[in-house]
């Protein structure tokens, strides 16, 4: 791939420039040969942000890889020529340190980095591809070389493979007619694709480090999550325009990142995961009303629910009466009740449950909700109603994605740590057993299910740099096909997602 005359005019002056004597300097070096493409400040630009959190998920030898071989598909060269081991070891060493000052983000760096290629409305409204339905395709992230996959989910065929921002995370939101999706990224931007004509309409940076984006029930707002800087960020839908920018700041005046978003759409709201604070909020879209021949803005509503500890990690019974959230530190699970701003139980949930993962169901007449757990190889089944813990089943180690489907009677969990990450449970969801344990490819990661539309087949992950996207028969677990994929995270069908 051909380098932009920017990345090329780098290579070259750091060619040019003499070697440093004695130490490797990892800021000099980084200038010379990092900043044009990743910012001056780390904050990141043609390539990724170089900071502590957002390379949470980069381990330092693959960082030191990168950098000596380059990423194959990207305009990410190989440094071996130019720089010696020790320099390319000071250098990773450095990314993975904290700066000395104080990063920002504020409004007019918002403004400054949105981009729309394609208005709102511009583009046709027939899809370019034909499929037999446009409500069971299937979106897979790959994170290996940060690529989306767009597949038929009838035929399993591929219809297009496009590259993504850095690090996708905590899902992409679709439009309830599936023709928009929103992706998030660690580096803080936010990405409106059209996949009726398969393109980028519009594209902001939000924030620093972000940890996901939430979509309105009604379409129009797009809510982000930032964990650097320390706020929230309500953008239109349409084109990405910026709304609101929300400090995180609690009742005592202390500021926190903020985890997670969430759509409560029977509730015409937002909530927000504020793990650094005492607080669950809960934030009202504002509504737009007509007054002559303009259209008037309504304001942001902010709710504060106090809370006797710090939450992180929610989920929601299915009106989004209730919302559960974990204590930090492992103490636990606390139940709140959102009309009535106070907490109503503790749960029995030792550890780390990752409740985000998490389960829900009809079983004998009563809701049920399953948590897997970050750091033991269980499962909690919990009734809904009146939240008593109803069993604990046992796994081979502690999972991290659980998945189902109205029509299939079974629950799946993996085994995403420990040494039998290769194994994938099926449960019973009435008996509360596991059926079946699968390992598709002994030694490999298996990981994250999703159903078609129907609940007939699955789709589930081999989670490798060398790996591939399995489909099975949701009844008989048979293997129905594979598609090598570069680590193939989540899958996300556009029926399920928007239901």
């Amino acid at each position: 791939m051909a380098l932009p005359p920017l990345i090329l005019g780098g290579l070259l002056a750091a060619i040019t420039l003499p070697a440093l004597a004695g130490e490797p300097d990892a800021e000099v070096l980084y200038n010379q040969h990092c900043s044009v493409c990743h910012g001056v400040s780390r904050l990141g630009g043609i390539g990724p942000a170089l900071l502590p959190d957002n390379l949470a998920r980069v381990r330092p030898d693959d960082a030191m890889a990168t950098i000596l071989e380059g990423r194959k598909d990207t305009e990410m060269p190989a440094y071996r020529e130019l720089l010696s081991q020790e320099e390319v070891a000071a250098l990773a060493e450095w990314i993975f340190t904290p700066p000395e000052h104080d990063l920002a983000w504020e409004e007019a760096d918002i403004l400054a980095s949105r981009d729309v290629a394609h208005p709102h409305g511009s583009l046709p409204d027939a899809p370019v591809f034909e499929v037999e339905d446009l409500k069971n395709l299937f979106l897979v992230v790959e994170i290996g070389d940060h690529h989306v996959s767009l597949l038929d989910g009838d035929t399993f065929e591929r219809i297009t493979r496009f590259p993504s921002r850095y690090a996708l995370h905590g899902g992409p939101k679709f439009s309830a007619d599936g023709r928009y999706v929103y992706f998030g990224s660690r580096d803080g931007w936010v990405t409106k694709y059209d996949i009726y004509n398969l393109t980028v309409t519009a594209e902001i940076r939000a924030g620093i480090n972000m940890r996901n984006v939430a979509l309105s029930a009604d379409g129009n707002y797009v809510l982000a999550a930032n964990y650097l800087p320390h706020s929230l960020v309500l953008l239109d839908a349409r084109n990405l325009d910026l709304v609101a920018r929300i400090p995180a700041e609690g009742l005592s005046g202390e500021t926190s990142r903020v985890s997670a978003v969430y759509t409560a759409a029977p509730r015409n709201s937002f909530v927000a995961a504020l793990p650094d604070i005492p607080e669950v909020w809960e934030i009202r879209w504002p509504e737009e009303r007509i007054e002559g021949d303009e259209t008037i803005l309504g304001d942001v509503a902010l709710h504060r629910v106090k809370a006797p500890d710090h939450l992180d990690n929610f989920f929601f019974d299915r009106d989004y009466r209730h919302v559960i959230g974990a204590t930090r530190g492992g103490r636990g699970a606390q139940v709140f009740d959102l009309d009535e701003a106070r907490k109503v139980a503790d749960l029995p949930l030792e550890g780390m449950p990752h409740l985000g993962s998490s389960l829900t169901w009809e079983r004998n007449g009563t809701s049920v909700m399953a948590v897997p757990h970050l750091n033991m190889g269980r499962v909690s089944v919990l009734d809904m109603n009146d939240w008593s813990l109803i069993t604990h089943i046992e796994t081979d180690g502690p999972g991290f994605f659980t998945r189902s489907h109205e029509n299939s009677p079974y629950a799946w969990v993996d085994v995403f740590f420990g040494p039998h990450q290769d194994r994938v449970h099926v449960l019973d969801k009435q008996s509360l057993q596991v059926v079946e344990t699968l390992i598709p490819e002994p030694g490999k990661t298996a990981a994250h299910v999703e159903f078609d539309r129907r609940g007939e087949t699955l789709l589930l992950s081999i989670w490798e740099d060398d790996g591939y996207l399995l489909w099975l028969d949701a009844d008989t677990l048979e293997e129905l096909g594979r598609m090598p994929m570069k680590r193939p995270s989540g899958k996300y069908n556009i029926w399920n997602q928007t239901r």
